[in-house]
């Protein structure tokens, strides 16, 4: 128990530090704009261009990422709707989120999970040239802490479920 109370004060120490960004409204646009591209989008438009780019390795790549995201999804729904963990502002006085998210649970991540899930993937298939989209998952892990719709512990377990089911998929 002592352990998650240490996590439970890191996560907070650090989300109520993410809270001082609010201040600067141009740095808050961009960072909702960057963790819009978590919302799903990339993690079809990406297999799809390199589909159409690289037919043969595209289409290859395209089905391990439908089969990869057929497993995380019900994965992250399971452990949403049972940790049934709460949000940021119902759990921290006088916090509240600039973003309204899109369900009423906070761990895992899933913007975050997704993310390292379509960057693992790409990793393990086409190597050092996939190091771009680790950048934007860890971005869009942190976006999700500034805008106050996750604790720092929910992205960094988005992270590594999203990583370690890219692993499992590509392994088996």
């Amino acid at each position: 128990m002592a352990m998650l109370d240490n996590i439970y004060r890191a996560d907070l120490r650090l989300l109520l530090w993410c809270r001082k960004s609010r201040y600067y409204p141009q740095f808050i646009l961009a960072v909702r704009a960057l963790s819009k591209t978590g919302d799903g989008y990339m993690q079809f438009i990406f297999p799809a261009m390199y589909w159409l780019f690289s037919p043969i390795t595209g289409k290859a790549f395209f089905m391990l990422a439908l089969l990869a995201f057929a497993i995380e999804r019900p994965i992250y729904y399971v452990l949403k709707n049972v940790l049934k963990r709460r949000r940021p502002p119902e759990v921290v006085p006088d916090f509240t989120s600039i973003i309204r998210a899109s369900d009423q649970f906070s761990f895992p991540s899933g913007h975050t999970m997704a993310a390292f899930l379509l960057a693992g993937l790409a990793a393990m298939s086409i190597g050092v040239a996939a190091f771009p989209l680790y950048i934007w998952a860890c971005l869009v892990a942190a976006s999700r802490v500034i805008l106050g719709v996750h604790f720092p512990s929910d992205t960094i377990a988005g992270a590594l479920l999203g990583t370690s089911i890219a692993y499992g998929v590509v392994t088996l």
